[in-house]
């Protein structure tokens, strides 16, 4: 069964607004057993909205929209709809005394230009919205079904796990299943060049990559006669992709490298600490971004300045006059530092030169210091990452994750 992802607003055609819902809707369109044959992006342009959903309906049996719902001026999606359609809008009033109901509960007052986010193309299937202000809807144009849903993710995802699935699932023909597994560490040539061969070996079975910087996703996808015989081939090929990526793989579906780390350190009893310099908190951060991290994380110091790394966690003042604050020496201190004042079983510290400015020609940007203490011994490892300030602190927090996974291993 074919189907179509539709993303509409400006400020994606633009650039200045990164469409994660389109990878977002198409991957769990895929698991549910469609086919996904195109994925479009338009302006808040009347005209184009109207002539791509017409298209969209001739091509596919599915098409699901996301954007154009707001109170603005430019959100012109359900308008559009309508035209494409041949039929007026018309108002709903649950849906407005709803949009009424839930700025009082804020403690504001419904504006006119909110109403607008009460009509509706006539015949339309309203879609209610639990978490956000504008309502979906539902059509049929033609052999096509279409549903268009708000462009802010959290709403648009709730209202496709419960309205839209729903209604759409039994239109799949179950006959692929697909897996997904997590990496770090390869380059994305580099794990397709382990990955060759796989495809041949293993009729139906098609291998995708989606890079996630620093990441790449391996997701294995089967068709078959049935969805039995399709799961059976994928959970064969996957066997083979694991074995094959086993010093990269590091978790499956929606895990995330921070909380397998934090699961493995819950698991073996073990406590962590951090001291950052040149992440500014974004180890932390990925650590916390996760649910129970208090089960193991004690303390997150960002000791930027030279001196809070002394006062703080005690490194020697000597210590940075005589190697600098971007060295092993300091490294190491600050790790056994923050390590001493928490009480913490692992300590993980990171000092380095993120840029653009301030590298030198025996450390030029991108040189990163990591260590970790952990059981009477410190370990210090030196890093030369490239790209850009934010490419930089996000690689060299992935490897200071990665060195605590390291211990964990063990």
């Amino acid at each position: 069964m074919t189907c179509a992802v539709l993303c509409i607003g400006t400020e994606l055609t633009r650039g200045e607004l990164v469409n994660t819902n389109a990878a977002w809707l198409a991957s769990a369109l895929t698991d549910e057993g469609f086919e996904v044959v195109e994925d479009v992006v338009i302006d808040d342009d009347r005209a184009r909205i109207v002539a791509t959903v017409q298209r969209l309906a001739k091509q596919v049996r599915v098409v699901v929209c996301t954007g154009g719902l707001g109170p603005t001026t430019d959100d012109l999606t359900t308008e559009a709809v309508a035209a494409a359609m041949g039929v007026p809008l018309v108002r709903d009033d649950p849906s407005l005394e709803a949009i009424r109901r839930r700025f009082e509960k804020a403690g504001r007052t419904m504006t006119a230009s909110n109403a607008k986010q009460a009509d509706f193309p006539e015949g339309a299937e309203i879609l209610p919205n639990p978490v956000g202000t504008a309502p979906g809807f539902a059509i049929t144009l033609g052999e096509c079904l279409a549903f268009f849903m708000p462009g802010v993710p959290r709403e648009m995802k709730r209202m496709f796990d419960d309205q839209i699935v729903p209604r759409v699932r039994s239109l799949a023909p179950r006959t692929s299943y697909q897996l997904r597994l997590r990496t770090y560490g390869l380059p994305e040539s580099a794990v397709g060049e382990r990955l060759a061969g796989v495809e041949a070996a293993y009729p139906g079975v098609t291998v995708g990559y989606r890079a996630h910087f620093p990441e790449i996703e391996v997701k294995v996808l089967a068709r078959g006669a049935s969805e039995a015989v399709a799961r059976d081939v994928c959970e064969r090929a996957t066997v083979d992709v694991k074995s094959r990526l086993a010093d990269v793989i590091y978790g499956e579906g929606e895990e995330t490298f921070a909380g397998v780390l934090g699961r493995q350190l819950r698991t073996k009893g073990y406590t962590l600490a951090i001291a950052e310099s040149c992440t500014g908190g974004l180890v932390g951060h990925m650590l916390t971004r996760e649910p129970g991290a208090s089960d193991f994380l004690l303390v997150d110091a960002v000791t930027y300045a030279n001196s809070a790394k002394t006062r703080i966690l005690g490194v020697e003042e000597d210590a940075l006059r005589g190697h600098g604050a971007v060295s092993p020496e300091v490294a190491a201190a600050m790790a056994e530092g923050v390590k001493r004042v928490s009480g913490a079983d692992i300590a993980l510290a990171l000092t380095g030169v993120a840029g653009p400015t301030g590298g030198s020609d025996d450390k030029p940007v991108g040189t990163v210091f990591i260590a970790v203490a952990a059981a009477g011994a410190t370990t210090v490892k030196q890093r030369h990452f490239s790209g850009d300030r934010h490419q930089i602190q996000t690689l060299a927090a992935y490897a200071g994750l990665h060195l605590v996974r390291q211990v964990c291993l063990v």
